[in-house]
C-alpha cells in the first residue's frame, strides 16, 4: 500500500496552516491557467477555499492522486 500523500495548504480566511489528503483536495483544469484552480475546504473555519494551480501545482496534485475534473468551454465563449 503507498504512503498518504500530506499536502501542506493555508485558509486565507482564519490563516490556519494545516496538511490534507488528496481526497480533501479537488482540482479543476480549465483551457486557460486563469480557469485552472485547486479547491479545499479548511478544516479550521469551513471556509471554502479556491487558489489558482500553475503547471507545478497541477503536476504535484494529480501525482499525488488529488481528483481532477477538466472544465470544457463551448467556442462562442471567446476562449
Amino acid at each position: 500500500m503507498a504512503p498518504t500523500v500530506l499536502f501542506k495548504a493555508a485558509c486565507p480566511d482564519c490563516h490556519g496552516r494545516f496538511e490534507l489528503a488528496a481526497g480533501a483536495l479537488r482540482l479543476a483544469i480549465g483551457g486557460t491557467s486563469k480557469t485552472t484552480f485547486y479547491s479545499f475546504t479548511c478544516p479550521d473555519c469551513g471556509a471554502l477555499v479556491r487558489k489558482p494551480a500553475g503547471e507545478r501545482i497541477v503536476e504535484l496534485l494529480t501525482g499525488g492522486g488529488v481528483s481532477t475534473m477538466r472544465l470544457h468551454f463551448s467556442s462562442s465563449s471567446g476562449e
